[in-house]
C-alpha cells in the first residue's frame, strides 16, 4: 500500500468503516431503483481473482436471495459492460445476442429490459451498476443514462475506500514496522470526534509534508553528488 493510500484512508477515518460503505452501496441500489421505478436494481463486484462477478447489493426483486451469487465475468450483459467499460441501455433482453439466459434463470428473475454502466476508478473496473425493467413509458434519454451514471461513480468511490481501508487494516493486523505504526495511528484518529479529529488531521497533513520534503531534498543531494 501506498503513502497516498494511507494518507487517503487516514484523512476518510475509514479504519473499520466496512459496514457503513455496505450501507451505503445498499442506498445506491434502493434510490436508483425508486428514482427509475424499475423491479429491481443490483451492484456486481468483480472478484479479479476468481474470474467472476458477485451480487453485492440488490434493491427490489432478488434482494431476499441474490446477494453473495457469482457467475462469470465474462458472461452476458453485465460481464460485456465490466470488460468493455461503455453503459448500454437494452428494451428486450431477449433479443440481445449478448444476453445469457440461463445466468439469469439461475438467479430466479429474468428480466424484460435493462440498463447497465461499469463502476470505474482510477482505470480500474470495478465492477456493474444494473437497473431492471424500467418502465416503458417513453424513449431512454441521454439524462437517464448521466443520472445513472453519477450513481456508478458514487459506488465506485464507496468501493474504492472500502479497499484502502481494507489495505490499512491489514497492515495494522500484521503487527510491526512502519506501516503498522502508521496504521495504528489512523485507527487512533478514527476514534477522535469533531475539533480533534479535525487537529489531528492538520497534524498528520503537516508531518507527510515535512516527510515528502525530506525526501525530496535527499534526492536532490543524491543527484547533486552524481553530477
Amino acid at each position: 500500500m501506498s503513502t497516498d493510500d494511507m494518507r487517503a484512508a487516514v484523512a476518510a477515518g475509514l479504519i473499520g468503516a466496512e459496514e457503513a460503505h455496505t450501507d451505503l452501496l445498499d442506498s445506491i441500489v434502493e434510490v436508483a431503483r425508486a428514482i427509475f421505478g424499475a423491479r429491481a436494481s443490483s451492484i456486481m463486484l468483480a472478484d479479479e481473482a476468481a474470474d467472476e462477478l458477485v451480487f453485492r447489493a440488490v434493491a427490489g426483486e432478488g434482494s431476499d436471495r441474490l446477494v453473495g451469487q457469482r457467475f462469470p465475468a465474462s458472461t452476458g450483459i453485465a460481464g460485456w459492460v465490466l470488460v468493455s467499460r461503455q453503459p448500454l441501455v437494452i428494451e428486450d433482453v431477449t433479443k440481445h445476442e449478448r444476453f445469457a439466459g440461463d445466468v439469469a434463470a439461475s438467479t430466479g428473475f429474468v428480466p424484460q429490459g435493462l440498463m447497465a454502466v461499469p463502476l470505474v476508478r482510477e482505470e480500474r473496473a470495478l465492477g456493474v451498476l444494473e437497473v431492471l425493467d424500467r418502465p416503458q413509458r417513453s424513449a431512454f434519454s441521454l439524462a437517464e443514462m448521466e443520472l445513472l451514471g453519477l450513481f456508478a461513480n458514487q459506488a465506485a468511490a464507496a468501493l474504492d475506500l472500502v479497499e484502502r481501508a481494507a489495505r490499512a487494516k491489514r497492515m495494522l493486523e500484521r503487527g510491526s514496522g512502519e506501516a503498522a505504526a502508521v496504521a495504528r495511528l489512523a485507527a487512533a484518529l478514527d476514534a477522535l470526534e469533531d475539533d480533534r479529529a479535525e487537529a489531528a488531521r492538520t497534524l498528520l497533513d503537516a508531518l507527510a509534508d515535512l516527510l515528502g520534503g525530506d525526501r525530496r531534498e535527499g534526492v536532490e543531494r543524491g543527484a547533486g553528488r552524481g553530477r
